[in-house]
């Protein structure tokens, strides 16, 4: 079982990796143009503090044999700070930097009292049910962040804003660190990681349907609105 357990957590790892780097060509694109334009750094700052949680709890400290939990949120910290120093580099309006360096040490100090807490006041048996309810929060506010997506598929009738493959990697990867928390049992993975794979079940839904659907027509309504060749 152990085995299992390190097998599929190797694999998540995996997974969770190529969702970190999925806003590249985002970042590709700043780099490119030397400008924000209208990107917003929210996201990857809600990243940031999501993986500071995840990390702590992954911890001997908190919870046992949870290494793999640890090490892909490490990696991910690290990414979303490159993102977030790109974005500071290239924000021509210093009011964003700001919001930038106050929502951080926000962060820094959100995490400084959530860990003097769980050490101090808390004994080791009751830290990963307070650790473990907050992460879940977070988690679970980063995986319903594409409704606002699925409501703009909904009213467009057109999957142009969903991407596929990274539908895929969201479900995929909640999937995967479900079954890493069921091999052995952590409700709190299991809980966040759970609603994460019936959130991506349901966006691939939606995307199969708008496309099967409304796909094919949208093309003949663009082809039809073109002149005819000769």
């Amino acid at each position: 079982m152990g085995l299992a357990h390190n097998i599929v957590g190797i694999i998540g790892n995996v997974i969770s990796f190529g969702l970190f780097l999925s806003p590249v060509p985002t970042f590709w694109r700043i780099c490119k143009n030397k400008s924000v334009e209208e990107f917003q750094p929210y996201p990857y700052i809600a990243t940031v503090l999501n993986c500071l949680m995840w990390i702590f709890y992954g911890l001997p400290l908190v919870v046992k044999d949870n290494i793999f939990v640890t090490t892909i949120n490490g990696v991910g910290l690290a990414i979303e700070l490159i993102y977030l120093a790109i974005y500071c580099c290239f924000a021509n309006d210093t009011k964003k930097r700001v919001i930038v360096f106050v929502a951080l040490l926000g962060e820094i100090i959100f995490m400084a009292v959530i860990v003097t807490i769980s050490m101090l006041a808390l004994e080791f048996k009751h830290r990963a049910l307070f650790v473990g309810i907050i992460c879940d929060v977070f988690n679970i506010i980063m995986y319903a962040s594409p409704l606002a997506v699925w409501g703009k598929v909904i009213r467009t009738k057109s999957v142009e804003y969903m991407p596929f493959w990274l539908s895929v990697a969201n479900f995929v990867n909640g999937c995967c660190w479900s079954i890493y928390a069921l091999i052995q049992f952590d409700l709190f993975i299991i809980i966040s990681n759970g609603l994460g794979a019936i959130f991506g079940a349901i966006q691939l839904i939606i995307y199969a349907y708008y496309y099967f659907v409304y796909g094919k027509r949208i093309a003949d309504a663009n082809q039809a609105g073109k002149p005819s060749e000769v």
